[in-house]
């Protein structure tokens, strides 16, 4: 029967275990039964499975040739089991709210759109959890967490799948400096209990988890300003009306000569988006070692609560490691009157990611009251890719999204 065998079928035996003259354990095979057969023939595990489009398109064929893809998927979930732990501990409760939404919002992206033929209704997968997750904390759960998908109807990139998992939580009677600290601890906790380590290796860069820089929007700008850009400018000119988008016009002078990438605005910007773009073009891929970077605009964090001393900013921070973003916190606004206003002037504004319509129920949840609350998302897949020193979001996700094979349809793609 053994000739009848070949690399791959699955076999079961049955016979008395022993050791051999090397102390091997192994079986004495007395009967054997044939369980399924391999039609094709498997990679050669020796050498692995090299091809990278083989290994997205054909996970199984990944998984059995090539140990270390096996062991960032082991990792992955190791991650998740830390963060529930973590959370679990500190009397947060996991939750689970809708997937479809009859109205798209919690981050400016855009959606998947769907229809439900009973209702006769259009949907949208979800592009964040965050206002159901909010109703909660109204309804009085004040630390709920979820740790589920995302969709976004936007481009792929080694940073970038339209379905994705995040992690956000909520709670009450705190803030964004309250979440700041947290997030030093938990990032801390993490990197030692995956990697053995507060010191990460990620490419090139030895990430330190032990600590975390801290620095405004408008610092980061002035510490990452090219030397050739001439004086780099202060807080207090980007804080000055049309003072950002003075300091952009100056750096997209020097970047035009210098080959760096151009600040590029899609239509007139408030002051705020200015200093946003600008932030985002010239300094966000400089922040490698683990960053939190606090005091956004108002005119980009719709959702966020005013710094009292500055309405011109929230008090709203991101998390970035490795030129990455990898989370998102804020104090949550819960004045139900503004809230409406700055919804409104998004759907004034228009655009491909900005909502259509009021989200009305919210602003009426938010009118029973909110109690002060801090929250923040976390971009699983990211965080994976860091602790596992992955270079591409798809290979911490098992099965992601891909143009169909040369000659062939979405649909055959799909049955395939």
């Amino acid at each position: 029967m053994f000739h009848l065998l070949d690399l791959g079928d699955s076999i079961g035996v049955e016979g008395h275990l022993f050791r051999t003259k090397t102390n091997e354990l192994s079986i004495w095979v007395e009967k054997i039964f044939f369980l399924s057969k391999a039609l094709l023939p498997l990679p050669e595990k020796w050498h692995g499975l090299s091809d990278v489009e083989v290994r997205y398109r054909q996970r199984y064929l990944d998984l059995i040739a090539n140990e270390e893809s096996r062991q960032v998927f082991v990792t992955r979930a190791r991650i998740i089991q830390e963060l529930r732990r973590f959370f679990d501990a500190r009397g947060y409760i996991e939750v689970e709210t809708p997937m479809m939404h009859p109205i798209p919002g919690g981050a400016a992206a855009r959606p998947f759109i769907t229809h439900h033929n009973t209702l006769d209704i259009d949907l949208y997968l979800r592009i964040a959890p965050e206002l159901y997750l909010k109703r909660l904390t109204v309804g009085g759960f004040d630390r709920v967490y979820e740790i589920n998908r995302n969709f976004r109807n936007e481009g792929i990139s080694t940073q970038h799948n339209p379905e994705f998992t995040m992690l956000e939580f909520y709670e009450a009677y705190s803030n964004y400096r309250d979440l700041m600290d947290m997030n030093e601890q938990m990032f801390r906790l993490l990197a030692t209990n995956i990697t053995g380590s507060t010191t990460v290796k990620y490419g090139d860069a030895e990430l330190d988890f032990s600590k975390m820089q801290r620095l405004s929007m408008r610092e980061a700008i002035g510490k990452y300003w090219p030397a050739g850009a001439g004086e780099a400018p202060t807080r207090e000119k980007l804080a000055a009306p049309g003072g950002a988008q003075e300091a952009t016009n100056r750096y997209n002078l020097w970047a035009k000569g210098a080959g760096a990438p151009y600040a590029a605005a899609k239509g007139p910007l408030q002051d705020g988006q200015w200093t946003g773009l600008l932030f985002e073009t010239m300094a966000e891929d400089q922040l490698v070692q683990p960053t939190i970077l606090y005091d956004f605009p108002t005119d980009i964090s719709p959702l966020s609560k005013q710094k009292p001393e500055d309405p011109s900013l929230t008090e709203r921070f991101e998390i970035y490691v490795a030129g990455m973003e990898v989370a998102n916190g804020f104090s949550e606004l819960n004045d139900p009157a503004e809230q409406e206003r700055r919804f409104l002037r998004q759907i004034a504004q228009g655009g491909d990611e900005a909502p259509k319509q009021l989200d009305a129920d919210y602003i009426r949840a938010l009118c029973h009251g909110m109690p002060p609350t801090a929250g923040e998302g976390i971009g699983i897949d990211r965080l994976t890719m860091l602790l596992t020193d992955s270079p591409s979001i798809r290979d911490v996700i098992f099965f992601p999204l891909l143009r169909p094979e040369s000659g062939e349809s979405s649909s055959e793609a799909h049955r395939a």
